[in-house]
Parts: C-alpha cells; sequence; structure tokens
C-alpha cells in the first residue's frame, strides 16, 4: 500500500498503456515539472507507456515543500518506481533531470541489481565535469535573468509577475540540490547510455558531454543535434527517435 502512495505521489501517466512492452521514465530540469513529457506519451509508440517524475513543489505538488538535495530525491523516485520495475524500461533525464536518472540508475543497478535498458542524458556534462555553484544564492533577479539565458520558457512567461513569484522558490530548491550535488563516481554503470546536447549549448559542451561514456562499461552513444540548452523542444521529433532507439525500437515510426 505504501509503494501504491508513493508511485501516486511521484509518478505521472498522461497515457496508461498496460499492454505496452516497455516504459520510458522520464525526469524534468531544474524548475520544469512532469507535464514537459505529457506529448511524449502520445509521439511515442503504442508500445511505450511514459513515465514522468512529478517532484515536489510544483503543480499538483506545490504545497509539499521542494527537495533541496539529490540523496532525498533519489530515496522518493526509487521508492515509487519499485511496483514498475516488472516491465523493460529505460531512463530519461533534461539537465537537473539528466543527473536525477544518473544517480536513479546508479541505486538501481548498484542498490537493488536492477538495471534499465538504457540511459538516456540530455543537455548535461558528464559527473566527472560537474562543479559546485552559487547560483541559488544569488538574488531572485539573477535567477530569473539564469533562466532567460538558458531559454527555459517564453518571454511572456518571463513577464508575468505571478508565475514568477510562483516560480522562483521552485528554481532556488532545484538550483541549490544541482549545485550541491556531488555526483556517484567510482563504480561505473554497466547500463547502455545515450548522452545527447545541442551544439551550441552553453551549459553542455559537446566533449563534456561526450564523457559520459566514461561513467559505463556498456555500449555509449553521443547524439548531438541543432540548438541551445532546450534544443529538445524545436528538435522533438529527432529526440524521440534517439529515445525510441534507446528502447529498442525503430525510429521515424508515425506520431
Amino acid at each position: 500500500m505504501r509503494a501504491t502512495v508513493a508511485a501516486a505521489s511521484w509518478l505521472r501517466r498522461y497515457r496508461p498503456r498496460p499492454a505496452a512492452t516497455r516504459r520510458l521514465v522520464c525526469f524534468p530540469y531544474a524548475s520544469g515539472n512532469a507535464t514537459f513529457y505529457r506529448q511524449w506519451a502520445v509521439r511515442l509508440s503504442p508500445e511505450v507507456e511514459v513515465v514522468a517524475v512529478q517532484y515536489p513543489g510544483r503543480l499538483d505538488r506545490i504545497h509539499e515543500p521542494c527537495v533541496r538535495d539529490m540523496a532525498t530525491m533519489v530515496d522518493g523516485i526509487v521508492a515509487a518506481l519499485q511496483p514498475l520495475l516488472d516491465t523493460d524500461f529505460a531512463l530519461f533525464g533534461h539537465s537537473m533531470g539528466a543527473a536525477v536518472a544518473y544517480e536513479v540508475a546508479h541505486r538501481l543497478e548498484h542498490g537493488l541489481g536492477v538495471s534499465p535498458r538504457r540511459l538516456v542524458v540530455s543537455g548535461r556534462p558528464a559527473p566527472q565535469h560537474h562543479r559546485p555553484g552559487v547560483k541559488h544564492l544569488g538574488s531572485d533577479q539573477e535567477l530569473w535573468d539564469e533562466l532567460r539565458r538558458l531559454g527555459g520558457t517564453t518571454d511572456e512567461a518571463l513577464a508575468h509577475t505571478e508565475l514568477r513569484n510562483a516560480l522562483l522558490p521552485t528554481l532556488r530548491a532545484d538550483y541549490r540540490l544541482v549545485e550541491t550535488y556531488r555526483p556517484t563516481l567510482g563504480a561505473p554503470l554497466s547500463v547502455p547510455v545515450t548522452a545527447i546536447t545541442g551544439d551550441e549549448d552553453p551549459e553542455a559542451h559537446v566533449p563534456d558531454v561526450a564523457d559520459w561514456r566514461r561513467c559505463t562499461t556498456g555500449e555509449f552513444q553521443l547524439r548531438v543535434l541543432p540548438g541551445h540548452h532546450f534544443y529538445l523542444i524545436d528538435r522533438q521529433a529527432e529526440v524521440l527517435d534517439h529515445v525510441s532507439e534507446a528502447l529498442g525500437l525503430p525510429a521515424g515510426q508515425p506520431r
């Protein structure tokens, strides 16, 4: 019963597919939420059930405190995922979500002996290139300017005072989580890894993303697409092709 409650709290299935042969677990970026992946649930093959992680402190979890450290985040997600590990699954995360997905994969493989089919990381340098940061200690305006720099939302949204006031505490907590995080290094994954980045991403330069190959003894693929940090919005079809391949399905299926 407790596992069911945990899954209901942390995970969103916008198009449940009980007969699906594969699951894709998706992790949002800093200040993001599960709805970012709603379209993916529609556009991926009917063989795939998309399960999107909903971090505390946003949308229907707005009244819960944000998680401010990686270990607590991973504890909650791994507990929620355990009832769903009976089906072939892969993990996808963008930016901060890539770091969370990596730590979840590490916990599943080295802690529970359960490995995803593949880990797909997007818009994030390899863990060995992670550097602590202090943006979470800056002013509200500095944080908001950082969101603008990365193109994380539209100009109209950035000018919306109520949205800004609602989003800033989540943004600050997420930045604190990722800037104070110390990646799990040492024992590599055996999970195959696909790393994707935009060729003009100021946060994830191609050589640093290519070093994800050092995090696994399994197969590694690097995919570079045109665009900046949020390249995956404009290049959704290509990203979904790479995700389909990661799930062992043909790319370019009708969507």
